[in-house]
Protein backbone atom coordinates (compact mmCIF):
# COMPACT_ATOMS: atom_id res chain seq x y z
CA UNK A 1 0.00 0.00 0.00
CA UNK A 2 1.24 3.47 -0.86
CA UNK A 3 2.07 5.80 1.75
CA UNK A 4 0.12 9.54 1.19
CA UNK A 5 1.86 12.37 2.36
CA UNK A 6 0.88 16.40 2.34
CA UNK A 7 3.09 18.28 -0.54
CA UNK A 8 3.39 21.34 -2.16
CA UNK A 9 1.56 21.85 -5.47
CA UNK A 10 4.24 23.59 -6.85
CA UNK A 11 7.00 20.80 -6.24
CA UNK A 12 8.68 18.42 -9.20
CA UNK A 13 6.88 15.35 -8.17
CA UNK A 14 3.71 16.93 -8.17
CA UNK A 15 4.32 18.81 -11.46
CA UNK A 16 5.50 15.18 -12.84
CA UNK A 17 2.21 13.67 -11.94
CA UNK A 18 0.78 16.52 -13.40
CA UNK A 19 2.32 16.45 -16.51
CA UNK A 20 1.89 12.56 -16.63
CA UNK A 21 -2.39 13.29 -16.26
CA UNK A 22 -2.15 15.94 -19.03
CA UNK A 23 -0.63 13.23 -21.73
CA UNK A 24 -3.16 11.09 -20.71
CA UNK A 25 -6.11 13.27 -20.82
CA UNK A 26 -4.38 14.48 -24.64
CA UNK A 27 -4.70 10.79 -25.64
CA UNK A 28 -8.09 10.25 -24.52
CA UNK A 29 -9.56 13.50 -25.84
CA UNK A 30 -7.75 14.94 -28.91
CA UNK A 31 -10.44 16.97 -29.72
CA UNK A 32 -9.98 19.07 -27.02
CA UNK A 33 -6.55 20.00 -26.94
CA UNK A 34 -4.15 20.90 -30.61
CA UNK A 35 -0.07 21.64 -30.35
CA UNK A 36 -0.75 24.70 -29.24
CA UNK A 37 -2.78 23.84 -26.05
CA UNK A 38 -1.01 25.28 -22.82
CA UNK A 39 -0.23 22.71 -20.68
CA UNK A 40 -2.23 23.08 -16.96
CA UNK A 41 -0.62 24.53 -14.13
CA UNK A 42 -1.04 23.95 -10.16
CA UNK A 43 -1.62 26.80 -7.95
CA UNK A 44 0.01 27.34 -4.03
CA UNK A 45 -2.57 25.81 -1.87
CA UNK A 46 -4.84 28.51 0.37
CA UNK A 47 -6.70 28.33 3.42
CA UNK A 48 -8.03 24.80 4.06
CA UNK A 49 -6.57 23.42 1.09
CA UNK A 50 -4.70 20.27 0.88
CA UNK A 51 -2.10 18.51 -2.08
CA UNK A 52 -1.42 14.94 -1.50
CA UNK A 53 0.98 12.88 -3.04
CA UNK A 54 1.21 8.84 -2.84
CA UNK A 55 4.18 7.13 -2.73
CA UNK A 56 5.59 3.27 -3.24
CA UNK A 57 9.23 3.16 -1.89
CA UNK A 58 9.40 6.64 -1.84
CA UNK A 59 8.20 7.24 -5.43
CA UNK A 60 5.68 9.18 -6.59
CA UNK A 61 2.92 7.01 -7.86
CA UNK A 62 -0.22 9.24 -7.14
CA UNK A 63 -2.06 12.73 -6.74
CA UNK A 64 -5.10 14.50 -5.40
CA UNK A 65 -5.64 17.84 -3.73
CA UNK A 66 -8.77 19.63 -2.23
CA UNK A 67 -9.75 22.90 -3.15
CA UNK A 68 -12.17 25.16 -1.61
CA UNK A 69 -14.88 26.24 -3.33
CA UNK A 70 -17.02 28.28 -0.69
CA UNK A 71 -17.70 27.58 3.46
CA UNK A 72 -19.12 24.23 3.01
CA UNK A 73 -17.89 22.64 -0.20
CA UNK A 74 -14.48 21.95 -1.36
CA UNK A 75 -13.67 20.80 -4.72
CA UNK A 76 -11.26 17.58 -5.10
CA UNK A 77 -9.06 18.10 -7.94
CA UNK A 78 -5.73 16.87 -9.53
CA UNK A 79 -7.22 13.16 -9.01
CA UNK A 80 -4.25 10.82 -11.04
CA UNK A 81 -2.93 7.40 -10.33
CA UNK A 82 -0.07 6.34 -12.47
CA UNK A 83 -1.34 3.96 -14.86
CA UNK A 84 1.30 1.15 -13.44
CA UNK A 85 -0.68 1.65 -9.76
CA UNK A 86 -4.42 1.39 -11.19
CA UNK A 87 -5.90 -0.70 -9.80
CA UNK A 88 -3.83 -1.57 -6.00
CA UNK A 89 -5.95 0.78 -4.06
CA UNK A 90 -3.95 4.08 -4.43
CA UNK A 91 -7.06 6.02 -5.86
CA UNK A 92 -9.37 4.99 -2.84
CA UNK A 93 -6.37 5.69 -0.22
CA UNK A 94 -6.21 9.12 -1.75
CA UNK A 95 -9.85 10.09 -1.81
CA UNK A 96 -9.62 9.14 2.12
CA UNK A 97 -7.15 11.44 3.03
CA UNK A 98 -8.68 13.97 0.75
CA UNK A 99 -11.61 13.60 3.05
CA UNK A 100 -10.41 13.59 5.96
CA UNK A 101 -8.65 16.80 5.13
CA UNK A 102 -11.93 18.05 4.42
CA UNK A 103 -13.80 16.76 7.66
CA UNK A 104 -10.37 18.66 9.49
CA UNK A 105 -11.09 22.18 7.70
CA UNK A 106 -14.68 22.00 7.93
CA UNK A 107 -16.33 21.00 4.77
CA UNK A 108 -19.94 19.20 4.62
CA UNK A 109 -19.63 18.37 1.06
CA UNK A 110 -16.71 17.44 -1.42
CA UNK A 111 -17.56 17.59 -5.42
CA UNK A 112 -15.13 16.63 -8.15
CA UNK A 113 -15.24 16.47 -12.08
CA UNK A 114 -14.22 13.79 -14.61
CA UNK A 115 -14.81 13.25 -18.09
CA UNK A 116 -17.06 10.62 -19.53
CA UNK A 117 -14.56 8.96 -20.80
CA UNK A 118 -12.68 7.84 -17.59
CA UNK A 119 -14.59 4.59 -16.89
CA UNK A 120 -12.37 3.74 -14.34
CA UNK A 121 -12.21 7.26 -12.18
CA UNK A 122 -15.89 7.00 -12.40
CA UNK A 123 -16.00 3.72 -11.24
CA UNK A 124 -13.88 4.25 -7.96
CA UNK A 125 -15.83 7.46 -7.49
CA UNK A 126 -18.89 5.62 -7.39
CA UNK A 127 -17.78 2.79 -5.08
CA UNK A 128 -16.47 5.08 -2.99
CA UNK A 129 -19.42 6.64 -2.44
CA UNK A 130 -20.09 9.79 -4.74
CA UNK A 131 -23.31 10.15 -6.69
CA UNK A 132 -23.83 11.82 -9.87
CA UNK A 133 -24.64 15.30 -10.12
CA UNK A 134 -25.32 18.36 -12.39
CA UNK A 135 -22.43 19.82 -13.93
CA UNK A 136 -20.98 23.20 -11.45
CA UNK A 137 -19.08 25.95 -11.68
CA UNK A 138 -17.05 26.32 -14.47
CA UNK A 139 -18.24 22.45 -15.81
CA UNK A 140 -21.58 23.58 -16.47
CA UNK A 141 -22.46 23.29 -20.38
CA UNK A 142 -19.28 20.87 -20.73
CA UNK A 143 -20.22 18.13 -22.66
CA UNK A 144 -17.20 15.60 -21.40
CA UNK A 145 -17.46 16.64 -17.67
CA UNK A 146 -19.21 14.12 -15.35
CA UNK A 147 -19.67 15.51 -11.92
CA UNK A 148 -20.29 13.84 -8.53
CA UNK A 149 -20.74 14.58 -4.75
CA UNK A 150 -20.16 13.43 -1.73
CA UNK A 151 -21.36 14.11 2.02
CA UNK A 152 -18.04 14.19 4.11
CA UNK A 153 -18.71 11.31 6.33
CA UNK A 154 -15.59 10.80 8.78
Amino acid sequence: MADVVDADPLSPAAIKLLRLAAVEARALYPELFNEASVWPVNTPLRDREAYVLALADGNPIGCGSLRSLDTARAEVRRMFVASHARGSGVGKTLLGELEIRAHRFGYQEIVLETGYKQDRAIRLYEAYGFKQIPPFGAYVGDPVSVCFAKRVAI
